[in-house]
Order: structure tokens, then C-alpha cells, then sequence
């Protein structure tokens, strides 16, 4: 575009080629800028490299955040990801201040929300601590353009200390401030079903973005060097430039409440399918539809339940068809509809209806309002 030879103003000009490239590509991730005496930041893996081991451990303190909240979850934020190199000199402190405070816990939070940064080389320790160890999962294949190299993502065989059992639920919390390495966590756990995603859809960003000086001038180019190629979202589905659309979209400064709530219920589950199961071998009149109906509340997979109208549905679903009754039904009831459910009417006989006043008055006042009597 020969316009832009005549725009003397740099500035202007950064603005209007990223406006250009964004618009011939759809990819914001493609920015020029125009920053004069700027000099190339170093990469964060050579400053971290640098550190003590004193300062490694304030640099941890200040990008992880640990707790146990109410209702025994647990509650992990980091701000930051190291690397290999990083997490192999700290393992053991991390074992033992953080991650030994979170093996009790019913449930597991892992806030992303404000990680914007991280190194691709930590992926494998985060999804290796969340999953089986009986084993190894390949999670993703990164491509770089500089090297034109792949590097294949594996679970780790071992790791230090426990790993969180497989039992028990995780939620992954992000916004749009979520991006690079927290991005394709958030994404590897989703696609593996080992966490349900909570908050808002992530950045869309890249696992490593570089600033480039164009030539000797003043002028940069931000641009994504590698690529992550799956393999667990099957090649063609990706994250990049797109981001990872969570499971239950909230804004981020409401998804730690939505979580707690969807953790909550989820705590609930296996109680209320073993009073459902009760309910149909003590009630259901189709006696020989209830071992087959039994047999498949026991196998029915309730990972991607997130809220009582989904369990609701799945219920009903499933109970229906294999009935085949369509006067099956599960329905959830409000606080003030429990007096009046079936638990309370098993205990409850019902009334015969409302006594014979001795009034004459009053008993034909009462056949009035239950019988409609005419002559045609």
C-alpha cells in the first residue's frame, strides 16, 4: 500500500501498519511499534536463571498464592510460571510449603485469572501433579520457527511428593487477561476432562512472543515465534488467537464465587443419586425396570455437571430412555417446596380432605365450591 509512504509521523505509522497486518491476517497478536532508545528486554528464563536461591524463592513467594478455603477446597493462584529449570531447584520447597497443604482437600481451585507469563518447560509439572500416575499422557507438541523444531509434551512419569487424586474435582478460574503457557494448562486440562473451566474466555495470545527491532530503526515487531499443534484438541482446534472458551462463563471477579458454588453442589452428587436410586426401589410400580434403571445411575458420568439444571437434564435423559416412561421425572425443588416433596409425603400420609363443618350454611357453602350443578 503506497499509502503509507507518505505518513511521516511514526507513530501513525506503527498504527497503521499493525492495522494492516491485523487486518490482512486476523491476528491480533501481530503488533508494530515505534518506541525510540528502547533496548530488547532480556528473556525472563536468563533473569530468573540468574537468581539465588534466595531470590528464587521471593520471586515464588510473590506469583504463588496457596490457602484452604471453606468447605476444605483448596486454593491455588499463580501469577507466574517457571520453568525446568526454576521448578527442579524449588521442587521440594514447593512440595512441602504448598502443594502437602493441598493434598487434604476435597477440591482443588487453580486460579489463572492473573497469569499472563510463563515458560512452556513447567506445563508438564502442573498437568503432571493433576494427573494418574499410572500413565503417561501426551498433552501437546510445540512447534518453534526459529529452530524449526517440534518438542513433544509428555505427563511426567514421576514427580515429587503425592499427586491430586483423580477423585477429586478441579476447577481452572480465568479471564481475558489469561494467556500463553496458563492458556494452553487451562486448555490441556479441559480437553482431558480433568477440570472444569470457570470465568471469562482467555486472551488468545501465544506460547512465546517475541519483540523484534526492524533493522537498525526504532520500530518492533511483537510476534508469536512457536505454535502449540495439539494433540488433544485433534489438530485443527486451537487456542492461539482465539483463546480457550471456559465451561461456565462468568466475569472473572465472580468465577471464584461461581466455582465455590459449582464445588458445592458437585460435593452433593453422590448423596442425592443414592437417595434417587432409594426412592425408585422403595416407590417406582415398574418393579422390573428398576435394576436396569439402578445399573445406570451407578455407571452415568457426571464430570461435565456444573449446575442443578444440568443434572436435571441428564437425569431425565437417561432415566426415560432406559424406562421408556415418560411419567419418570426428577425436578429440583426450592427450600420452600421440600415440606411438601416426596421424602416428606412418604412420612406424611395424605389427608382425606378438609372435614364436614356441622354448620348447614357452611356445608353447603363447601359442596358450592366442589360441585358445579346445572340442568341443560
Amino acid at each position: 500500500s503506497r499509502e503509507i509512504l507518505g505518513i511521516s509521523d511514526p507513530q501513525t505509522l506503527a498504527h497503521v501498519l499493525t492495522g494492516g497486518v491485523d487486518s490482512s491476517l486476523n491476528d491480533p497478536r501481530l503488533v508494530i511499534s515505534y518506541e525510540p532508545s528502547t533496548l530488547e528486554a532480556p528473556r525472563q528464563t536468563t533473569a530468573l536463571g540468574n537468581f539465588t536461591q534466595e531470590q528464587l524463592l521471593t520471586w515464588l513467594q510473590e506469583k504463588i498464592h496457596h490457602e484452604v478455603l471453606e468447605g476444605n477446597v483448596g486454593y491455588l493462584r499463580v501469577d507466574d510460571l517457571p520453568g525446568q529449570e526454576v521448578l527442579s531447584k524449588l521442587g521440594n520447597f514447593l512440595v512441602a510449603h504448598v502443594w502437602r497443604q493441598l493434598m487434604g482437600t476435597s477440591a482443588l481451585v487453580l486460579d489463572l485469572r492473573h497469569c499472563a507469563s510463563g515458560h512452556v518447560s513447567g506445563i508438564p509439572y502442573v498437568i503432571s501433579y493433576l494427573h494418574p500416575g499410572n500413565t503417561v499422557l501426551h498433552v501437546d507438541t510445540i512447534y518453534d520457527r526459529p529452530s524449526n523444531t517440534t518438542t513433544e509434551i509428555w505427563t511426567l512419569p514421576k514427580v515429587l511428593g503425592e499427586r491430586y487424586s483423580a477423585e477429586k474435582d478441579v476447577v481452572v478460574l480465568t479471564s481475558g487477561h489469561t494467556g500463553g503457557v496458563a492458556e494452553d494448562i487451562a486448555y490441556i486440562l479441559k480437553q482431558m476432562r480433568r477440570a472444569i473451566v470457570v470465568g471469562e474466555r482467555t486472551e488468545g495470545g501465544a506460547l512465546d512472543l517475541q519483540k523484534l527491532r526492524i533493522g537498525q530503526s526504532d520500530f518492533f515487531l511483537t510476534v508469536p515465534v512457536s505454535r502449540s499443534l495439539g494433540p488433544l484438541g485433534g489438530g485443527s482446534q486451537t487456542w492461539e488467537g482465539s483463546g480457550v472458551l471456559p465451561c461456565v462463563g462468568t466475569p472473572a471477579e465472580q468465577a471464584l464465587e461461581k466455582a465455590l458454588a459449582i464445588l458445592t453442589l458437585r460435593r452433593a452428587l453422590p448423596g442425592v443419586i443414592q437417595r434417587l436410586q432409594e426412592a425408585l426401589q422403595d416407590y417406582y410400580t415398574l418393579v422390573d425396570r428398576v435394576p436396569a434403571l439402578l445399573h445406570h445411575l451407578a455407571g452415568m458420568d457426571y464430570s461435565a455437571v456444573v449446575s442443578e439444571e444440568d443434572l436435571v437434564t441428564k437425569l431425565n435423559a437417561g432415566l426415560q430412555a432406559v424406562s421408556e416412561d415418560p411419567r419418570l421425572l426428577v425436578r429440583a425443588i426450592g427450600p420452600r417446596e421440600t415440606s411438601s416433596g416426596p421424602e416428606a409425603g412418604a412420612e406424611n400420609p395424605p389427608t382425606t380432605g378438609p372435614e364436614v363443618p356441622h354448620d348447614e350454611a357452611a356445608r353447603s357453602a363447601l359442596i358450592d365450591s366442589v360441585f358445579q350443578v346445572s340442568v341443560l
